[in-house]
Parts: structure tokens; sequence; C-alpha cells
């Protein structure tokens, strides 16, 4: 079998599974499949430029994938009324305070001679620059988050399109890239492992902890949709012409206004990822692609070449990062909610991980093969476990500890199955099923 027909295959597989769910459960199920499947494939894309490209191990995905989240907030929900006056714009100037304490400590440290006076300076700036900091930042705070904290409490966003809240995410994660990049970047693969890990914790926890800015573990509901492409069930349901489009098809006005508006999301997502694929193959096929995978396999004999490697993996770290941001913008918009507490990135980005190593790194088409195939398994192993419990079990009287316990061992199945799948595909084809040429 050639490797065309092949690759062609398995996307087959993939699609007939996708299929078979909306005929054996639901074509609501099979649909969100299909939405969270072109999702992750986005960031399966993200993580395949930096580490199948560039040989990068960015374990802090969830990071940035929240950062786009958090854009869809700022860019696309209105503002709250009388939050700027009350303390928004005094925030701005902590933040900003803060800023320059930093940039004037790293003047100090480049500039001065070594000595005892330069510390004392650096300490002395540090230390002033904190306390003005708080002095303007804690009042700002207090007043924002005393605005109907039942409902808001926080600022708002810019009431724009959620459309353009979604490269607004990828400019915002890459923005965070490029700080991180410019001080990790230098480390040891492993160190960027945990350096990456750590800043995604901390992305996550202000996040969580500053009201302000996106109501924290309260959530921001209410997030609008990408209108007129996607619509509300709702207004759908009170449309004559679909409810005669939804009569002709035999479906009922809730089932068909449902249907409507995921597919909608699916059209645009799909519009997303042929886009951000056809760049990414476009990447890989020329001369930058090629000199980032001759980056990756010998640093040293690219760095005697006269290529600037660290630059390089800056550049990548940035471009790969805003695929994830875009991704996060995407999924929180899908969701209609901000939940800063369900960004788990040893959840996730373990998950995200194995889409990559499964489909192929170093292959697009390999990632986003990877994407669809593990989130579907990741779905549905659960409920096929229970009913595999209930199938073995069967035979075994009603309050049999054993059966009890079978029967609850079934929600670890999915943590099992990753597992499993990651070996099978190392042991048998450890390029994976689409494998870099």
């Amino acid at each position: 079998m050639s490797e065309p027909v092949k690759n062609t295959l398995l996307f087959v597989v993939v699609g007939a599974l996708i299929l078979l769910t909306g005929f054996t459960q639901s074509w609501n199920a099979a649909i969100l499949i299909l939405n969270m499947g072109l999702i992750s494939a986005i960031m399966a894309i993200g993580v395949n430029l930096q580490w199948g490209f560039a040989g990068l191990f960015n374990v802090g995905v969830m990071g940035f994938v929240a950062l786009g989240g958090l854009a869809v907030v700022l860019v696309s929900t209105p503002p709250t009324p009388g939050a700027w006056s009350s303390g928004g714009y005094g925030i701005v100037l902590a933040l900003l305070l803060g800023a320059a304490t930093v940039v004037a400590a790293v003047l100090v440290a480049t500039r001065m001679a070594t000595g005892r006076m330069r510390t004392l300076t650096i300490i002395g700036i540090l230390i002033a620059g904190f306390f003005i900091y708080r002095a303007v930042f804690d009042p700002s705070v207090a007043g924002v988050e005393a605005i109907d904290p039942a409902i808001a409490g926080n600022l708002g966003g810019l009431n724009l399109p959620v459309l353009l809240a979604w490269p607004a995410g990828g400019l915002l994660a890459a923005g965070a890239a490029w700080l991180i990049g410019k001080t990790a970047l230098g480390l040891r693969s492993d160190y960027l492992a945990i350096a990456t890990l750590g800043i995604a914790e901390i992305i996550i926890a202000i996040m969580k902890n500053e009201d302000w800015l996106a109501r924290g573990v309260k959530n921001v509901y209410g997030i609008p949709r990408p209108a007129p492409v996607v619509g509300y069930e709702v207004e759908l349901q009170q449309d004559p012409a679909f409810l005669a489009r939804a009569e002709w098809f035999g479906l009922e006005p809730v089932t068909a206004s449902t249907l409507s508006v995921k597919l909608g999301y699916s059209l645009l997502f799909m519009i997303v990822l042929l886009v951000l694929l056809w760049m990414a193959q476009m990447a890989l096929k020329s001369p930058w692609g090629r000199m980032m995978r001759a980056i990756r396999d010998n640093e040293v004999a690219a760095e005697a070449m006269g290529k600037d490697v660290t630059r390089r993996h800056l550049q990548i770290f940035v471009l790969g990062s805003a695929i994830c941001g875009i991704a996060g913008a995407m999924m929180t918009t899908l969701d209609g909610q901000l939940t800063p507490s369900a960004y788990q990135p040893l959840r996730f980005t373990f998950l995200v991980w194995v889409m990559v190593i499964v489909g192929g790194s170093g292959n697009n088409f390999g990632a986003v093969l990877g994407a669809f195939l593990i989130w579907f398994l990741w779905v549905q192993v659960e409920p096929i476990g229970l009913w595999l419990m209930n199938l073995i079990t069967a035979g075994l009287p009603d309050g049999s500890a054993l059966k009890a316990h079978l029967v609850e061992s079934a929600a670890h199945m999915r943590l099992f199955t990753m597992g499993l799948i990651l070996l099978i595909v190392l042991r048998f084809s450890p390029r994976g099923l689409i494998p870099e040429k």
C-alpha cells in the first residue's frame, strides 16, 4: 500500500468513527467531538511547530491556551459600567509603574559598575517601586471588584466582534511567549520544560486570583457568538424559514437549532484549521523550514554555518504559542464562557503531546490526524469502558465488591487507554502514524 493511500485511509477511519458516533449515539455528540477535534488539531499544529520543527520541549501549552481564552473576554465582552472610572485607569498606571521599576533595575544592572553601590541601588529601586506599585494598585483593584461583584467585578472588554478576539488571542500568547523565550530559551531542553510548565501555572494562577481581570474563579459567562455564521438557538426556533427546513429534514426545532449552531462553529473552525495547516506546510517546505529542521538535528553544525540558533528558536516558539493562543480563543468562544479552573496543565498538555507523538512528530498532517483520533478516544473510552465492565460483571450478583470495584474503575479508562495507545504506537510505529518524511 502506498503512503498517500495509507494516510488517506487513516483519515477516513477517524471520520468513520465520528460518523458512527452520530448514528449510534447522537449527532450532537458527534459534532461536539468534531469541533473539539478541530480545535485540538490547531493546538497540535502549534506544538508540532515547536517540537517537530525545532525540537523545543514546551510543557506550558495550557498557559498560552488560557491567554487565548482571556483575550476573548478582554476583546469581545462589553465593558463593566463605571469600572474604568472606579479604578481601571489606576490599575493600568500601576502596571506601567511596575514595568518601569523592572526596566530601571535592569538598566542599573547593565550600566553601573559592579560593586556594592550597584547592588544597593537595585535593591532600593525594587523596594521603592514595589511600595509605589501597591499603593496605586490595591485601591484601584478594590474599586473595580466592588462593582456588582455577583455578576461583574471586573473591567470587562472592548465589546468588539468575537472573531477579532481569535487573532488577538494569538497576539497575546505570542507576546507572552516572546517574554518567556527571551529568558528561558537558553536553557537545556529538560530545564526549558520545567520553566514553561511553571510559567503556565503562574499564568493560570493569575487568572484564577485576579478578579478584576476576568472574574477569577467566578468565571465569565455569556460570551458573544461569532455572528452571523453562528446564531442563537432561540432565534432560530422563531424563524419560520428555519422551522420549514427543520421539518423537511424531519428534525425537532430544538434539535435542529442545536445542530445548526454547532455546524456553524464547525465551518469556522475548519476554515481556520485549513488556513493554518496550509501556512505550516508552506513553512515546512520553504528554506526557513529546512533551516529549522537543520537546527533541530544539529545545533552546533547549524551555528557553525552562521545561523543564529537562539533567535530562530525564539521565532518558532512565538509562532507555535500564537497558534495555541488562537486555539484557546476558539475553545472559549465555543464554550461561551471562561473558566480558569478548567485549564489543567498536566492533564491537557499531556493530551496534546500524545496527539503529536501518536500522529507523527514533524508532520503537520500527522499532528492533525493524532488530534482527531486521540480526542475521539478521550471522549468515547470512558462510556465504552463502562459498557465493557458491565458486560464483564453481568454474571456477578448485585452487591458484589468485585463488581462494584470494576464498574467504578471505568472512570480511569481514559488515562489508561492514552498510555496504552502511546506505548503501542511507540513500539510498532515509533515515528507516529504519519511519520515525517
